[in-house]
């Protein structure tokens, strides 16, 4: 008798990690979720959850991971998370952790690459070649798919930190990045928005002119990625574009910004079959785990 073989999937995110157990999006035996607080400690119930439910007869566990993180297998600092801005995490060996204590083959990659490619599996990248994932929520990051093969390079795809147009007459906040101040991250994800209008982003109505100001500064990042990328599809997902209302404004914004230079229709006249939400919604990231870990396997 033959047994279909289970993934292991964890979305290790800079607030929380959401691990689970199964093959797909219809099928998920076991999941759980809690708050990332230090690495000991976030990592032993990481170990634990597959634990209790047998980690021996898992295939394999994909880890899609915060960072910066190195994927440099021949590095030897392979698995880590490494410059991050989180306190406490900056060096961490997610991976040698993990297989320390389970004994499991481990896929590793960042989380908007994971992400993406839980979309590209079961989701809204099915049919693209060439694609892009952001996420804009707590930080803002990117992943992409090139060829049908997520994109790594020297390192790994930053696009939150990619440099912005602020006008500082519109918007005096120089923004919150450690490390460029007025990046797309600096001013735009989750916490930028709380610290310009000293309020969290859901707390905001519609009409509040902070919607306009990000969708602005999104649909720059937009128009950049479409040139130096020229992805099929967009998929944008985090807390901050779960307002109904932000992607016609994204869209929107993004064809001021190429200023009809870009000649497409699903720029032009379908803008949204361009910029997209993610099909899978916020499972995208631990489905994108299971995904990775199937890779692994074989």
């Amino acid at each position: 008798m033959t047994h279909t073989p289970l993934y292991g999937g964890i979305e290790a995110g800079g607030t929380k990690w959401v691990c689970a157990i199964g093959t797909g999006p219809d099928d998920i035996r076991a999941e759980t979720r809690f708050p990332t607080t230090t690495p000991a400690e976030t990592l032993s119930c990481a170990v634990e959850f597959f634990r209790a439910h047998d980690s021996e007869q898992l295939a394999a566990i994909g880890v899609g991971s915060f960072g910066p993180v190195d994927l440099n297998p021949l590095s030897s600092s392979y698995g880590y998370i490494t410059t991050t801005p989180k306190p406490g995490w900056a060096n961490t060996d997610v991976v040698g952790t993990l297989q320390r204590a389970l004994g499991r083959p481990i896929g590793f990659d960042t989380d908007v690459n994971v992400a993406l490619l839980g979309e590209q599996q079961w989701g809204a990248a099915r049919d693209c070649d060439v694609a892009v994932y952001i996420t804009v929520g707590t930080g803002i990051g990117g992943g992409a798919l090139v060829g049908g093969r997520l994109v790594h390079g020297l390192i790994h795809p930053e696009m939150g930190h990619i440099r912005l147009v602020r006008d500082p007459e519109r918007d005096p906040f120089t923004g919150i990045c450690p490390y460029h101040s007025d990046c797309l991250e600096g001013l735009a994800c989750g916490p930028a928005i709380k610290a310009r209008w000293h309020a969290p982003a859901e707390q905001l109505p519609a009409d509040h002119p902070a919607w306009e100001l990000e969708a602005d500064y999104l649909g720059q990042a937009m128009a950049t990625l479409l040139c130096i990328l020229s992805p099929q599809r967009i998929i944008v997902g985090g807390g901050v574009m779960s307002q109904p209302h932000m992607f016609p404004r994204v869209r929107a914004a993004t064809q001021r910004w190429l200023n009809g230079y870009l000649q497409h229709p699903h720029i032009l006249v379908h803008p949204e079959q361009l910029i997209v939400p993610p099909a899978l919604g916020s499972r995208a990231g631990v489905l994108g785990a299971i995904a990775l870990a199937m890779r692994v396997a074989g």
